[in-house]
């Protein structure tokens, strides 16, 4: 018999950092997921990550206290963040320029997010990034 699923939660947490500690901790202890197992498999899975980058992770939980994460990639900001060597985007993007990228920067990008973006080859992939860049007033060289 198939497990009955109870709700999902989304969560962002550091990569290799989940800790018991609030947001984590509070977030799954009010729905009844176990604190510890949670931590320990979440820092498992992204042992292989760069340690620190912000994963957004869906939680799905089950009526006899089990759960299941999904953990997708860092958001593409992070990334152009990175790439940019940028603190955060511009205050008023498309009026003010607060950084640059290459096109081989960003195609790094795409192909580092393919996997979680909507689109079915990595020239469409970098089309969202060049939108996400945009956005945050990088500018693309």
């Amino acid at each position: 018999m198939a497990k009955k699923l109870v709700g999902t939660l989304k969560l962002q947490v550091p990569a290799g950092q989940a800790n018991p500690s609030p947001p984590v901790g509070p977030a799954l202890g009010q729905r009844g997921i176990n604190i510890m197992e949670f931590t320990k498999a979440f820092n498992a899975k992204t042992a292989d990550m760069e340690p620190g980058a912000p994963c957004p992770t869906v939680i799905h939980y089950y009526q006899d206290k089990s759960f299941t994460m999904d953990i997708k990639t860092p958001p593409a900001s992070y990334y152009l963040k990175k790439a940019a060597k940028l603190k955060s985007g511009a205050n008023a993007p498309g009026r003010e320029t607060v950084g640059t990228v290459t096109v081989a920067q960003v195609r790094e990008i795409a192909e580092a997010k393919m996997k979680d973006l909507n689109a079915n080859d990595i020239d469409a992939a970098m089309q969202i990034i060049l939108g996400s860049a945009r956005s945050m007033g990088i500018e693309v060289k």
